[in-house]
């Protein structure tokens, strides 16, 4: 359980990182931005999916007693 959460918060913060550097290079290019605003709002949304089973998790109100 511990290594499946800790893959899946490196793979936030990868998608999270791999998406600021995109939109950057994009920027600097004179290219659209969108594939790379795309990664970080995906990872925002991962992030509070996650931050939100693991609080149920811990309050116990999960139902896996």
């Amino acid at each position: 359980m511990i290594a499946l959460l800790l893959l899946y918060w490196a793979t936030v913060a990868i998608i999270f990182i791999v998406g600021i550097i995109m939109m950057i290079v994009a920027t600097a290019n004179n290219k659209p931005v969108k594939p790379g605003l795309r990664l970080v709002i995906l990872s925002v949304i991962l992030l509070v999916i996650g931050a939100g089973a693991c609080a149920i998790m811990l309050s116990g109100l999960g139902g896996m007693h």
